[in-house]
């Protein structure tokens, strides 16, 4: 980062206050050119988006695994809204948030955010969703022999474990997309901090 950018956090040899990083950084993004802002600000919800997927096709593998043919659209709903809502909270408190507010700035670690919630909020969490969503129904209409108290947990493990198995590849492709939206964005950020206003001038005087 060199000495025209460090300005956006210090001031004068002393650190800005907070607020003061977070107004000049979002003045700063407003002076982005307008199909990076909306990279920026539109880019969690592809990776939402992704993570929907994922909850339909979990969902029909476990209706299909468990003979359920009720409430299509009572299971599908939560598990396209779900997942989407929570992978974009997720992006944005981990990836997006922390870039604006200037408290991420190590490459690394960016790339590594976005692989993790790419994997596990449009990934894992979409499948581990799906579980209780189809057990309830399987339950309520009886469409498979519930197993024994003793056998809960081995039942749904051996469930489970296929479906896993298939899911596996989606798993890789939402890290890698998650990857490679993290690294769109900390190239916006990145711009973002070469970008030069008369009040971080001021500041620095």
């Amino acid at each position: 980062m060199s000495e025209n950018d460090s300005n956006i956090m210090k001031g004068s040899g002393r650190t800005l206050p907070r607020a003061v990083i977070i107004a000049l950084m979002a003045e700063r993004f407003e002076r982005l050119p307008e199909n990076d802002r909306n990279m920026f600000t539109y880019g969690p919800m592809y990776i939402g988006g992704n993570g929907a997927l994922a909850g339909l096709v979990a969902n029909s593998l476990y209706r299909r695994a468990l003979n359920v043919t009720q409430g299509r659209f009572t299971s599908s709903l939560p598990m396209a809204v779900l997942p989407f809502l929570t992978t974009v909270a997720l992006y944005n408190a981990t990836v997006s948030k922390p870039l604006l507010t200037g408290d991420l700035n190590c490459p690394t670690c960016v790339l590594i955010r976005g692989a993790l919630v790419g994997a596990v909020g449009a990934g894992l969490y979409p499948v581990l969703l799906a579980l209780p969503v189809n057990a309830g129904l399987a339950t309520r209409y009886e469409t498979v022999p519930m197993p024994e108290k003793g056998n809960v947990l081995r039942f749904w493990m051996t469930l489970s474990q296929p479906i896993l198995r298939k899911m596996a590849g989606v798993f890789v492709l939402q890290a890698l997309f998650g990857t490679y939206l993290s690294s769109k964005h900390f190239d916006i950020y990145l711009k973002l901090l070469r970008i030069s206003l008369s009040k971080d001038e001021e500041l620095g005087n």
